[in-house]
């Protein structure tokens, strides 16, 4: 409960506004059903045209005013491999065996992943190497 009223202070510090589930667009809705739904959601917020859904277990995904995602990010398990771009999954095999994507960021200048082995690497558009941070 704590934890719950928590999340709603800061969403409302942020100008975010606590929506339920069925208020975020039909996309989202569509994608977190089928690839996170054994997860219990502790809240949903919008921002603008950003919408963001928080779980308990503390994934978190974002999406745009039409519901597609922006950000995944998983923490400690695994972003779902089918909303993974295949030329991403290639290079993270090839350059980091072993290694697993734990958040998928996309805006317009690319991509960003972070492994778990803590390295972030930043794709073009075009799924080129750009850059590498430890």
């Amino acid at each position: 409960m704590v934890v719950m009223m928590t999340m709603s202070f800061n969403a409302k510090a942020d100008h975010d506004q606590v929506i339920t589930f069925s208020q975020m667009p039909e996309a989202a809705q569509a994608l977190l059903k089928q690839y996170f739904a054994n997860k219990v959601p502790l809240v949903v917020t919008v921002d603008w045209d950003d919408y963001t859904i928080r779980y308990e277990s503390g994934e978190k995904v974002e999406f745009d005013k039409n519901g597609n995602w922006k950000e995944i990010d998983c923490r400690s398990s695994l972003v779902p491999t089918e909303l993974i771009p295949e030329q991403i999954k290639a290079n993270v095999n090839a350059t980091f065996p072993g290694a697993v994507i734990l958040k998928l960021d996309r805006n317009r200048r690319g991509y960003e992943v972070k492994l778990n082995n803590g390295l972030e690497v930043e794709y073009s558009p075009s799924f080129q190497v750009i850059d590498i941070d430890d």
